[in-house]
């Protein structure tokens, strides 16, 4: 694994690189690029994948341009991105905000991406189903809500990654949602898969299901034994569903 900063005029963006051959973008959500780490090397590993993992501008102590106050605009850079790389048949996998802006970064069109896999997303809005709010909560509070099993979370272990809340309101807005998304997914042209950790107290099983109503074609999938991070808690079980 390679990281390397890469410069798209102002911004810059650090990418996590496992070398290997079918491309897929990995995109992380407001725990930022350590909940999705394990899970990148794990399907660099099993499906011999380039898996990119980039760390938002703004989280992990990255800089972030005060005119990247968007998720659109966040999901523009990233398609610039992959015309910089030159990538092409490119599987999105986003989670949480990430899975978000997968959605944002589809619904731009590039025919470098033939894929898209939404993980326990939030950024719509469901009526009956709004995000719990995860405003001042503590890393246990948070686990409660964030898994099936919380004594398997990293909170249980003294380690959690800090969630970057104000890098992740700077792009999604303190509602976490953008009113105009539900309708605009109905114009996403690539094969979609939604999968949901059944026990998510975060966004419910019925505002997964919603999500992947408003994409023409999407398939959805609940993922057992597992909350709002499938890729931490049953990593080997989100890969199978992936895959399949």
């Amino acid at each position: 694994m390679n990281t390397t900063t890469y410069a798209l005029g102002s911004l810059d963006i650090t990418v996590s690189d496992w070398e290997g051959d079918r491309a897929f973008l990995l995109l992380h959500g407001g725990g930022g690029p350590l909940t999705m780490a394990g899970f990148a090397q794990l399907l660099s590993q099993r499906e011999g994948a380039r898996v990119l993992l980039p760390t938002h501008p703004g989280f992990a102590g990255t800089p972030r341009p005060d005119e990247l106050v968007s998720t659109r605009a966040l999901a523009a850079a990233y398609v610039a991105l992959l015309e910089s790389l030159d990538l092409t048949g490119v599987t999105l996998v986003g989670n949480s905000f990430g899975g978000w802006l997968a959605a944002e970064i589809a619904l731009l069109g590039s025919d470098r991406v033939t894929g898209l896999v939404i993980v326990n997303a939030v950024g719509i809005d469901v009526p009956g189903h709004p995000p719990t709010s995860v405003a001042g909560l503590s890393a246990i509070e948070l686990a409660e809500l964030s898994f099936h099993d919380p004594s398997l979370s990293p909170a249980a272990r003294g380690d959690a990654p800090k969630p970057d809340i104000g890098a992740l309101i700077a792009y999604a807005g303190p509602t976490m949602s953008d009113p105009t998304l539900l309708e605009r997914l109905a114009s996403i042209a690539v094969p979609t898969r939604v999968l949901w950790g059944e026990s998510d107290g975060i966004v419910d099983v019925d505002f997964g299901r919603a999500f992947a109503a408003a994409i023409p074609g999407a398939s959805f999938t609940l993922v057992p034994r597992a909350g709002h991070l499938p890729q931490v808690e049953t990593p080997e079980q989100l890969l199978a569903a992936i895959v399949s």
